[in-house]
Order: structure tokens, then sequence, then C-alpha cells
């Protein structure tokens, strides 16, 4: 069941339904980024996002040891990026996947520990992951050969603990003729003091809102703290992009997205994460629903994930949005979880088979 205010269009995507949204624009856009570059304050940001990493308080465990000196937290990552794929991609929000694919970039070792990740080959595998550590300069000639392909933007999955390394890697393929929109693509869990290092160079925020609970948070999640933290980040996302949706040629350009999954038992508290949207935030911003819950990795050893999710939880999630006026985003097909599970061990060159 979708809510009235939600038109299904199946040509878009197979996986998501589009809302209804009249707040199209047509323009020349040039990312935000390329200013930063002209005006030199792009390389100031390397300098100083750099300087985070020596006593690492990039995400917010604030593990404060030195990556730089090959040490390493909880995401258990040192200096270099880890690479664990990188494709054009067609499963994302119909404005961002269009006709030619998102530039996704999977980065390893998440400073999440989800007990029902999808990505958990990637994420949670440190031993296998430390082998697909990647130079600065070669995460910048990725960035380049997505644009070479013709994807429509670069789109960073699970960025935030080498978010140094990446803004240096904007800027070094920048200097290339990089002019592509950047996606932070996030789990929520992020520094605030992090985000505004990348006030203008990121044009599209993504975020998870993955809970409206703590003790859910830090029980599948290992994220203390998640709640207040994701509102945090997700509030600075807003300040630096606001809810306004700038398209070209219906992809987008700029904006922000805030995704939610929707979890059995009603374990992510839903109705907590729109209450805090729709009152602190505001209603304009998008929102995508996803119903692609699937008990992997270890969940099935929890009786209250081991299962997908039902479909009267779902319709109670989707009304939610109605209530909260939140009528701008989309929903994906309650089918979804039997086609949305990659595969990062068989094919890491297209993880995707949708």
């Amino acid at each position: 069941m979708v809510s009235d205010n939600f038109t299904i269009d199946v040509k878009q995507s197979r996986i998501f339904t589009q809302a209804q949204n009249n707040n199209f624009f047509k323009m020349n856009f040039i990312p935000s980024y390329r200013n930063l570059l002209k005006s030199g304050e792009l390389k100031s940001r390397v300098a100083t996002a750099k300087q985070l990493l020596s006593e690492c308080r990039i995400c917010p465990r604030e593990c404060k040891i030195d990556r730089t000196a090959g040490n390493t937290g909880v995401c258990r990552s040192s200096e270099l990026p880890i690479i664990s794929s990188y494709t054009a991609h067609y499963g994302e929000e119909p404005v961002l996947s269009g006709t030619k694919g998102a530039g996704n970039i999977f980065f390893g070792n998440c400073n999440l520990s989800c007990v029902y990740c999808q990505n958990h080959e990637i994420s949670q595998n440190w031993k296998s992951e430390t082998e697909n550590s990647v130079s600065v300069e070669r995460l910048a000639e990725i960035m380049l050969e997505l644009q070479a392909k013709g994807c429509h933007n670069i789109g960073l999955i699970s960025p935030t603990h080498f978010s140094a390394q990446i803004i240096e890697a904007i800027f070094i393929a920048a200097e290339q003729g990089l002019s592509l929109p950047i996606i932070y693509n996030s789990n929520g869990y992020d520094s605030v003091e992090t985000l505004k290092l990348f006030e203008g160079i990121v044009d599209i925020y993504l975020p998870d809102f993955k809970y409206g609970n703590d003790e859910y948070a830090n029980r599948f999640s290992n994220a203390p703290h998640y709640f207040r933290t994701a509102k945090n980040a997700i509030r600075e996302m807003y300040r630096q992009v606001g809810s306004k949706m700038i398209y070209e040629n219906d992809i987008l350009m700029r904006g922000m997205i805030v995704r939610h999954l929707v979890l059995p038992n009603d374990l992510a508290e839903s109705e907590k994460v729109f209450e805090f949207i729709a009152g602190e935030l505001s209603n304009e911003i998008n929102i995508s629903v996803m119903s692609q819950y699937f008990p992997t990795h270890i969940a099935n050893e929890n009786v209250l994930l081991d299962r997908k999710i039902r479909q009267t939880e779902y319709e109670k999630v989707i009304s939610l949005l109605s209530k909260y006026n939140l009528e701008k985003g989309w929903v994906q097909d309650l089918e979804s979880s039997n086609y949305c599970l990659p595969n990062f061990n068989s094919d890491r060159t297209n993880p995707f088979s949708f």
C-alpha cells in the first residue's frame, strides 16, 4: 500500500516509487567545490581535514588514535582509504541513478557494526579489506573514471571514516577536471565538526536515519547515542543545503534526501525519526522510505530481527508520512527485499544483480 500522497511510476525504477514533486528546476549547474577550487579554499580544507587524522576525531567515536602512524581505532582503518567496489549504480532513487547510473564508490570498514548489514562483506570484513587500500591519488582517478563513464554524480558510500582522504581526493580530481555533483551517503553517525569541512564541497546529502531509539541503535549497530548524534548531523546537513532540490534534466544536482529503513517490530522507532524531521527541520525535506530489510549477516541470531518486515508494519510507517505532512520523496516497493541484496563476494565490479 502506498500513501495517497505518493504515485506509482514503474518506468522510473523497479525499486523506488517517486512522490509527487513539482519542485524541478532547469539550470546549468556548477558543483560547489569548483568555486572552492578557484578560490583556494578547497586546498585549505585538505590541510585542515588531514589534521584530524593524527588524533582521530573524524567520526563521533573520537578514538583519538594517530592514523597517520598506521594505528587503527574502532573502524580499523589507518591512513589509506579502502575501496571495496566502484560502479555505475542503477538502484538508487531515480533522480540519482537516472539513465547512466550513480557513480558509486563503496568504502570498506564502516564505523558502525549493524548485525543486519547487507554490505557486511565489505563493511565488517576488516582482515581482507586491508588488501583494498588505495592511495588518495588512486581514489581521485576512480572519481574521474566514473565521470568518463558518463555517471551523473559521484556517490560516496559509507564515507565518514575516510572524510579527510576524500576531501583531498576531490581536490586532486577537481584540478584534473572533475565536475560532477558529490553525494555524501552515510549512515547518519557523523561528526558535525567533520561535516562542516564538507560545506561547499558536497551538494547532495543522502544520510540514513536508522533509529529513533538509542537502545536499539547500540544493541544492533554498536552505535552509542545514535539518535542524538544523527539528529545533530542531519541538522548540519540541512543547514548546508536546505530542503530545496535543484535538478538538471531531471537529475538531482543539489539537495537532501533522508533515507529510513523500516525494521521488523518497529525497532527503528520510525515515528520518532519523522517527528524530528518535520518538527525541528522541515516537512519539505524529501524522505526515502526503504522496505528492503532482509535478515542477513547475523540478524537471524536475534528473534526480533529474524524475518522480513510485514505489510502491516510497512503500511503503518507509510501512514506516518501523512501524519507529519512529509509528502515529498520515495517509497520502495514492499517486495524490494527480494532483489536488493548485494553480493560483494562474487563480483565486486557489479555487486548488484538488479
